[in-house]
């Protein structure tokens, strides 16, 4: 078992006291939004290595022996790579409206880019890597989100009281054109017709967004109090971006904490705040559409898209017959592992499948295994080598506050 130390991404929406807070550290003075925890090569972990002592980033010390770092079984399913990327977030300040591509689509269009020479580090580069990117949140704290495109009948109701906001002979043209696509026969293809007028709508959406919103802030927003105050809100940061008025396609979540929710390739989606887990596959691309000065690249975004209306993929937990409390998404490359442990708790044992690793909130713990043992305290973190299973989570001998500690494996 390896300590590591994680890399925190500096992104400017991301809260200055929330991580630090979380893993009991004082705070930098500078926005703090993701802590990677992972072997992802934009920012690997770095292990401790106990031989002798010295460092070496995650991704190099798992190339110089996959099959014992991640099992047989992972390196012929995902390559010799850690196949997940696990991510303490914390977002002070909206996201980006962000999709997602499928498997086949990264690969496509990875090595089309690659193939047209866009540079790597290129803003205008669309894919990072030639992977996918299935996530999962678990909610920290309160944690609010758009996720996906509800059914075009509600949001029709939610766009008519916004219309009803407006003098019967002064409706904006924008709402009545929204209204028509959401009527069409079928839903997915008005959903998509809604989407494209106000993504590709330039100024005049602009201007007719402003009009909107002014509209809002003087009437009453019940009872779609969190969707209009959400554009309300948008408008604020972002005036005038399509993301604003795109927001009322989309559900609008509120996790408690303990709850999740999987995003799976083609999902429309934006954290809006909150402190959660955030699981992954392991890769970088993205493709935004909208609440962002960066790179928006529409016909690949409307390609990548599934306009299919969804109910909010709410994830529960599973308990093993072990106690073991894992949250399952429907994908094959991760699982998260909630592990609390009260004063009178007995171990846990780590549900590992190939390579893990685990981070510490709360309390002290250490991780025993046949082949040594490894003391984390509140804000440190592991990686389990998949020739160290099987692996036991104690909360540490004479320690007098409960603990609690997340790992992720594969979903093998």
């Amino acid at each position: 078992m390896y300590e590591i130390d994680n890399v925190l991404r500096d992104y400017a929406w991301g809260s200055t006291t929330a991580i630090a807070s979380l893993l009991g550290r004082d705070e930098s003075g500078h926005p703090e939004a993701e802590l990677w925890i992972g072997a992802h090569p934009d920012s690997p972990s770095v292990a401790h290595l106990p031989e002798d002592g010295s460092r070496q980033p995650l991704d190099a010390l798992i190339s110089s022996d996959p099959e014992h770092f991640l099992g047989a079984e992972s390196v012929a399913a995902f390559g010799p790579r850690l196949p997940f990327l696990a991510k303490i977030l914390a977002a002070a300040q909206p996201l980006s409206l962000q999709v997602h591509p499928s498997l086949e689509q990264a690969r496509e269009g990875f090595a089309r880019e690659d193939q047209a020479g866009v540079d790597p580090h290129s803003p205008s580069r669309n894919y990072k890597d030639d992977n996918h990117k299935p996530e999962m949140i678990f909610a920290l704290t309160p944690f609010e989100a758009l996720c996906g495109f509800r059914p075009a009948a509600e949001t029709r109701t939610i766009l008519e009281h916004v219309a009803h906001a407006f003098p019967e002979d002064g409706q904006p043209r924008l709402v009545q054109a929204l209204l028509e696509d959401l009527a069409a026969e079928d839903e997915g293809a008005g959903l998509r017709r809604a989407f494209e007028r106000l993504i590709t709508g330039g100024q005049g959406v602009a201007e007719e967004t402003a009009l909107v919103v002014a509209a809002l802030l003087k009437t009453p927003l019940e009872p779609y109090q969190a969707e209009l105050g959400t554009a309300i809100s948008l408008n604020e940061k972002y005036p005038g971006d399509p993301g604003v008025l795109i927001s009322l396609l989309l559900n609008r979540i509120s996790l408690k904490p303990g709850e999740a929710v999987y995003l799976p390739a083609g999902n429309v989606h934006a954290y809006l705040h909150g402190l959660g887990v955030e699981v992954m596959a392991s890769s970088d691309n993205v493709l935004r559409g909208g609440l962002t000065p960066k790179h928006v690249d529409v016909p690949e975004l409307l390609r990548t898209i599934d306009f299919h209306p969804v109910a909010v993929p709410m994830l529960a937990a599973d308990t093993t017959g072990m106690d073991q409390e894992l949250f399952r998404p429907p994908f094959r490359e991760f699982q998260l592992q909630r592990i609390e442990l009260g004063p009178d708790a007995g171990p846990v044992p780590l549900a590992q499948a190939g390579a893990a690793v685990v981070i510490v909130v709360a309390g002290d713990v250490y991780l025993d295994s046949p082949k040594g043992d490894l003391a984390l305290s509140r804000g440190g973190s592991a990686f389990i080598p998949a020739a160290e299973a099987p692996v036991n989570v104690h909360r540490a001998a004479g320690s007098t506050e409960p603990a609690l500690a997340f790992a992720v494996t594969t979903g093998l």
